[in-house]
């Protein structure tokens, strides 16, 4: 088992190149990838575009994004993708959200909440198709007469994965995706959804990789203020009566290490640590998060 971490940054508007210095740090301390997600009501840039910008700072590094996909045109985004894949020389990670349910998010979406699955459900085979085909004619949401896309990824294929944990999340990684990167999630709860994942693509006929599993993992290096330990709980959604949000959010590199250990026994394998409060000082966190887990990576 190939055991991969990426450092996710969340912030990353400042004029200054702190995104090319940061980028450098990572693939010179021998991170696998840089991730910047996608958070529209968010005080954050576009990850497409900060992507693209790092492509042309490093060489090795790969490029990650957990992306919303409800709300895009799938023609657009396959062009996009595509084009960022070719630009950096295959180095492209992607996986698809379905958006997080905070009323800004929701509005920024402009997707009705129970809209969100059923787009995923259709926009995902057809970026696939569009990604693939020569010409795709499509007739649903998205009505297409032979349309073509190019340039083609140079990843053939070029992977998407999904995130979220719930049962419906489950499914459609079993279904459609080729990888699942939960967050928030304890390693039992990711081992019972790994089984649930191969259940369903068993029914489809399909199978995932067993190396396409993997936990995007928020840290902390002192106990949260009330108002962040008040979001945490949020972020818990139907289970914060019965999770302690200290379970999935390790305080200090120890604790983050031993989750990280726990997760590889239960077959996870590919990893985002996201500092959930911004470092005072990155190259500095760097540091640390090389020496405090860097050597887990096979």
């Amino acid at each position: 088992m190939k055991v991969r971490i990426g450092v996710g940054v969340s912030s990353f508007t400042g004029p200054d190149d702190e995104l090319g210095r940061l980028a450098a740090d990572m693939e010179r301390l021998g991170f696998d990838s840089i991730w910047l997600p996608e958070v529209l009501s968010a005080p954050a840039g576009d990850p497409l575009t900060g992507l693209a910008y790092v492509a042309a700072k490093v060489a090795r590094l790969k490029l990650g994004t957990t992306m919303v996909l409800p709300g895009r045109n799938p023609v657009r985004l396959a062009k996009q993708l595509a084009t960022l894949d070719r630009l950096s020389a295959g180095r492209l990670l992607v996986t698809f959200v379905l958006g997080l349910t905070q009323p800004g998010e929701l509005d920024a979406l402009d997707v009705e909440r129970a809209a969100r699955g059923p787009m995923v459900d259709e926009a995902l085979p057809l970026v696939r198709r569009l990604w693939s085909e020569d010409r795709v004619t499509h007739h649903g949401r998205w009505t297409l007469e032979g349309v073509s896309v190019e340039p083609k990824p140079l990843q053939q294929p070029l992977e998407a994965w999904l995130g979220g944990i719930a049962p419906s999340t489950w499914a459609r990684v079993g279904a459609l995706a080729d990888g699942w990167l939960p967050a928030m999630c304890t390693p039992e709860e990711a081992a019972r959804g790994r089984v649930a994942v191969e259940a369903a693509a068993a029914r489809a006929g399909r199978a995932v990789d067993p190396e396409h599993y993997g936990v995007s993992i928020g840290y902390l290096h002192d106990e949260p203020s009330p108002a962040l330990a008040e979001a945490l709980v949020r972020r818990l959604g139907r289970r914060a009566g019965t999770l302690d949000p200290a379970e999935v959010v390790p305080t200090g590199l120890p604790a983050l290490r031993a989750l990280l250990g726990r997760y590889i026994e239960v077959g996870f394998s590919k990893f985002v640590l996201r500092p959930i409060a911004p470092p005072p000082d990155w190259h500095a966190e760097l540091e640390g998060l090389a020496e405090g887990v860097l050597d887990l990576q096979t």
